[in-house]
């Protein structure tokens, strides 16, 4: 089962990231107006970006350069690794899968940090330093939502968390833990009003002084995140592989592609806020809005079952 759930995996990220470059191509044109936007713009970004020369800053940390895309692609794929396609077929089978989410999601930062660092530069360890100041506390929303979504399945795995969903979805006992845990997806992803690291308003933040090649591999492991948080986002809250007619697979692969087409609409709707307001927002506002859902969830279990 584990050989046939890893040769899903890999059809999955597959299938997942020539949708996510798709969307991500196509979406943001669609939404300023083209009326037929091309296909083919992931595409010619690519190739444009192999041919392009490398740029080289002065004294580089050339190991870590190299490493953080690594790094951030390699948590990408582990993170959905421990997703279940179907009843049995998980690539990485465990108790505790959200704290492996959990792993990746903090590890995350370390990656776009490392990215930002190597360069010795300024803009792009300012945008580092940026990141690690937002991600930090957002990455204490995924904890309260996630929790609150184990809770009816009493356990940490995403089997099981899918399984106690076949009488109700978790969005449905927690909507707002939903949207808070789609706040984190733009924020790992490094998306739209939470992408503190690339931003326009540093020239592009952690990739202000790389080129070709280099900026290619960076695109790809956000693309391959993006699917990831989708995937979990779909397990957590949408019944995961649940649904009629269809194989588990499929009805994961339909939520995911649900999903990731509305992160990738908010990460060109919202606007970024300054990053003082932003933490501001998360301190005061959001944290205590996913602890109250927590709490909502707690009693409503406590009370009904």
């Amino acid at each position: 089962m584990e050989l046939i759930a890893a040769l899903l995996l890999l059809l999955f990220l597959s299938v997942g990231f020539a949708g996510a470059a798709l969307v991500d191509g196509m979406l943001p044109a669609f939404l300023a107006g083209q009326s037929r936007p091309s296909w083919r713009r992931p595409i010619a970004d690519a190739a444009r970006l192999l041919q392009t020369q490398r740029i080289r800053t002065e004294a580089p940390d050339a190991l870590l350069w190299f490493l953080a895309p690594v790094l951030y692609l390699a948590l990408a794929i582990i993170g959905l690794a421990v997703i279940p396609f179907g009843p049995g077929l998980v690539t990485i089978p465990s108790e505790v899968g959200i704290v492996v989410w959990g792993s990746c999601e903090a590890l995350t930062i370390v990656a776009v940090f490392m990215f930002g660092w190597s360069a010795n530069a300024p803009l792009p360890l300012i945008g580092a330093y940026r990141y690690v100041a937002i991600a930090l506390p957002a990455m204490l929303l995924s904890m309260f939502v996630l929790i609150g979504a184990a809770l009816p399945a009493e356990s940490l795995g995403f089997t099981e968390i899918v399984e106690a969903q076949r009488r109700v979805w978790n969005v449905v006992r927690q909507p707002a833990g939903l949207i808070l845990f789609l706040m984190l997806g733009l924020a790992i992803s490094l998306r739209g009003p939470f992408d503190y690291a690339d931003p326009a308003d540093l020239a592009g933040g952690t990739t202000a002084d790389v080129s070709g090649p280099m900026v290619l591999a960076w695109k790809i492991a956000r693309l391959t995140m993006l699917v990831s948080v989708s995937a979990v986002t779909a397990t957590a809250f949408l019944g995961g592989y649940l649904g009629p007619l269809l194989p588990g697979f499929v009805w994961l692969l339909l939520k995911t592609a649900l999903i990731l087409v509305v992160l990738v609409g908010a990460g060109n709707f919202f606007a970024r806020m300054p990053p003082a307001r932003m933490m501001s927002v998360i301190w005061t506002m959001l944290l205590p809005l996913s602890f109250l859902m927590l709490l909502a969830v707690g009693v409503e279990l406590l009370l009904w079952g």
